[in-house]
């Protein structure tokens, strides 16, 4: 997991090779003007998610993780906090390979951090994550998923 600030992503553009379209992708498009929906950037491999979903206490946010992408989360309408967990201490479960998700309702956070709408949290195959946790009835967020 790697939280920072959308001034300093293009430092982590190495971790990944499809990172650097997301930076383009970031330098050129208003993420707050982007309609709600998927907007393609490079195919499957590369895309954003616009969502207004609803905001979570901390007991009702859902354990995830993803085998395939990486998900880059920023809030777009306010402060979003996201729980974590290593997907390591995570039980099994059943695994959407359509949607590239497992789920995990009941697991609790090890931990917490909240991100403002200038700012960024990575999520790898190795992070368990519950996002949405805000104070905010509707969040709306940007999720690029990226094929790690």
């Amino acid at each position: 997991m790697i939280i920072d600030t959308l001034e300093n992503f293009e430092k982590y553009v190495s971790l990944n090779p499809l990172f650097e379209k997301v930076a383009l992708f970031l330098k050129e498009n208003d993420l707050n003007l982007l309609e709600p929906g998927k907007h393609f950037i490079d195919g499957d491999d590369v895309f954003v998610n616009i969502q207004v979903a609803k905001g979570k206490k901390t007991e009702e946010a859902v354990q995830e993780t993803h085998r395939v992408m990486a998900d880059i989360q920023i809030p777009l309408s306010g402060c979003e906090t996201y729980g974590y967990i290593p997907a390591s201490m995570l039980p099994d479960g059943e695994y959407n390979e359509a949607k590239d998700i497992t789920k995990f309702p009941g697991v609790a956070s090890q931990s917490f951090v909240t991100c403002t709408p200038d700012m960024f949290a990575i999520f790898f195959p190795q992070d368990g994550h519950a996002p949405c946790i805000s104070d905010q009835a509707e969040l709306k967020k940007a999720i690029f998923k990226v094929k790690c």
